[in-house]
């Protein structure tokens, strides 16, 4: 049995070593969907946040929101405390093929930036069935997938150079719009390892087979990438959004979002460089995770909950993550509107406070980014 808090942290309040300072919206615009962010600090001190924008269906009268979208693009804010943010976005990122989802941000320690990202391509009937087979399509959305994609930026993130397209994964069915090779992609915290490699966790096989997940290996800060391992994968289960994270031990920890496992989060470990991995279950709800390593060394792991009462939850685990079987779960925030919200990301402020910042809606309203600054008490 799982210890967790009852209710949602307010202001003030302190439970299993942590302390909530304050909710915060970071962006929000009528006109506009906001979802899927990540943050990263820089060198400098200052912190830079990417998001997908996307129209808001709803002002335009439509009935719901949608993820696919041709006109969703990357943006980023940027701010000097984690706290007061830029009001504009900047333009990260628009491909020109279809709408992108999901940047995830890498801070890498030569002071360089990665950015990776996938897209969708709205199409008619008639265009899907010229297409070679098979494909990741969206029936619902009428979408073929496009892919993964990187960008680089040697500047802070003023400017990005890109897209670069990785390898595919051997085990890939899917081809991509043009009949070629699907480019591999994925949602989720990207590492870079004591040695200086980058670990990258990619999803397989979505809609034609069962999802795994599989680990890319870069050694020239992100330019090229090797295929190295199955990170996960099962014959009933299903794989897919993963932040990966390398221990004080050298273990590589994988963070995994499943399907057809009752929405339990699932943790896969490599004690071999990345060579081999074995995955299971860690006995809560909750998707996709991120992990962020704290001052003494701990990590906190970070996840949307899209159960009621709907919100954002963490917890804290030891530096090798394997007391996950009995970390306090804390509720960070029970008072979402729907299932659609969540895709935490954690970045330190300081010695001691946290912001995680996520999207969220109230009352199924305005899609919006925001934020729960926490201050965490050291062992």
């Amino acid at each position: 049995m799982f210890t967790h808090s009852q209710t949602a942290l307010k202001p003030g309040d302190r439970v299993h070593g942590v302390r909530k300072i304050r909710d915060l919206v970071i962006y929000q615009d009528s006109l506009f969907y906001a979802a899927f962010p990540s943050i990263v600090k820089r060198p400098n001190g200052d912190f830079l946040l990417a998001f997908r924008r996307a129209p808001n269906l709803q002002a335009m009268g439509e009935k719901n929101y949608e993820h696919i979208d041709p006109n969703s693009y990357l943006v980023t804010l940027r701010s000097k405390d984690g706290e007061i943010w830029t009001g504009e976005p900047d333009l990260l990122y628009a491909h020109p093929f279809g709408g992108s989802q999901d940047p995830c941000l890498l801070q890498l320690r030569d002071g360089s930036l990665l950015c990776t990202s996938y897209g969708w391509r709205p199409i008619s009937k008639e265009a899907y069935d010229k297409l070679k087979k098979p494909v990741f399509f969206s029936s619902h959305s009428s979408a073929v997938f496009l892919g993964g994609y990187l960008l680089r930026s040697n500047d802070g993130g003023n400017s990005w150079k890109g897209p670069y397209y990785p390898i595919h994964v051997p085990t890939e069915p899917n081809l991509d719009i043009f009949g070629k090779p699907l480019p591999a992609f994925n949602r989720g915290g990207l590492w870079e390892a004591r040695d200086g490699r980058i670990f990258w966790a990619v999803a397989a096989g979505q809609q034609n087979q069962k999802g795994s997940v599989h680990l890319l290996v870069s050694r020239d800060k992100g330019l090229s990438w090797k295929y190295t391992s199955v990170v996960a994968e099962d014959e009933m289960a299903e794989f897919n959004e993963t932040s990966v994270y390398e221990t004080p031990g050298g273990d590589i920890v994988a963070f995994l979002r499943t399907a057809n496992y009752d929405d339990q989060a699932c943790i896969a470990r490599s004690k071999d460089g990345g060579k081999s991995f074995s995955w299971q279950g860690m006995g809560f709800k909750g998707h996709p995770l991120h992990a962020l390593p704290l001052p003494d060394k701990r990590v906190l792991i970070t996840y949307g909950y899209r159960h009621k009462p709907f919100g954002i939850r963490a917890r804290i685990l030891n530096a090798e993550c394997t007391d996950y079987a009995t970390a306090p779960e804390i509720i960070l925030r029970e008072d979402g509107g729907g299932t659609d919200l969540g895709y935490p990301w954690s970045v330190m402020l300081n010695n001691n406070q946290v912001l995680v910042c996520y999207y969220f809606n109230i009352d199924s309203g305005l899609r919006h980014i925001a934020g729960t600054i926490v201050e965490i008490n050291s062992q």
